[in-house]
């Protein structure tokens, strides 16, 4: 039954973020032939950080592999998977205002409460990782370009333990507030400064696979530190609830 209900409540969330990561995706796939087109058109002789930028993002787009790279891992899939994260994790024991109080009225511990929600959500999370990025592979031949499942795995899984970061606090944060919006507008400007530091913390980095990108190397120790955050967050708001006093 709590399954089920942890389901009812994020379903429509992790519905339409699926329908919405999936129509990028394709966006992604078949905007590529067009792409090429203007590719004679690129400039090449504007100076500063931004002509390095606009021929950063040439070059990898000559290259099908580097163009889902940088406009699906580091870029579109990676923005939608931060915020459905955030949107999943917002989707506490408290932000249901109506239904709090019956939900931990259940003959349940608080511990099961919280574990079965952020299972839940962190189930939806995954598939919103991979499904699309397979389908990046599976549209691929339609534009007569081949993409590799095994890269479309790596990426889906660093996107997941990744993202699961922002998940997981979206999830502590809304065991302090009884309303949606608080943890949802505090864990969306934490992403943004997150964003603005990546070159220090380097989340997002790990988000888009980066290293693997250019060198083949899965970032474990990446992954790993992620990891620990997620769960120490996680953990963070099984103590929060249990301490409450309702």
């Amino acid at each position: 039954m709590l399954w089920y209900k942890s389901w009812l409540e994020t379903r429509w969330r992790f519905l339409i973020g699926l329908a919405l990561l999936l129509c990028s995706a394709a966006a992604t796939v078949f905007s590529y032939p067009q792409v090429m087109k203007l590719m004679p058109m690129v400039p090449t002789n504007v100076s500063g950080p931004l002509g390095e930028r606009i021929r950063e993002a040439a070059e990898l787009a000559r290259d099908y592999r580097g163009y889902v790279w940088s406009q699906w891992f580091r870029q579109n899939g990676r923005q939608w998977a931060t915020l459905f994260a955030i949107l999943l994790g917002t989707a506490g024991i408290l932000s249901q205002s109506n239904g709090a109080l019956f939900t931990l009225s259940l003959p349940v511990s608080r511990r099961r409460l919280l574990s079965i929600r952020a299972a839940t959500g962190l189930s939806e999370l995954l598939l919103l990782a991979f499904i699309p990025s397979l389908a990046i592979s599976m549209l691929s031949p339609a534009i007569e370009k081949s993409y590799s499942i095994g890269a479309a795995l790596v990426h889906s899984a660093c996107l997941f333990v990744a993202a699961s970061v922002f998940f997981s606090l979206a999830f502590l944060l809304s065991t302090f507030f009884d309303d949606l919006w608080p943890p949802l507008l505090i864990a969306l400007a934490i992403a943004v400064a997150l964003g603005v530091a990546d070159r220090i913390l380097g989340v997002y980095r790990v988000m888009s696979a980066e290293t693997y990108f250019r060198t083949g190397h899965v970032p474990w120790l990446g992954l790993l530190a992620t990891a620990v955050a997620s769960a120490a967050l996680c953990y963070g708001a099984v103590v929060s609830i249990q301490r409450r006093d309702f």
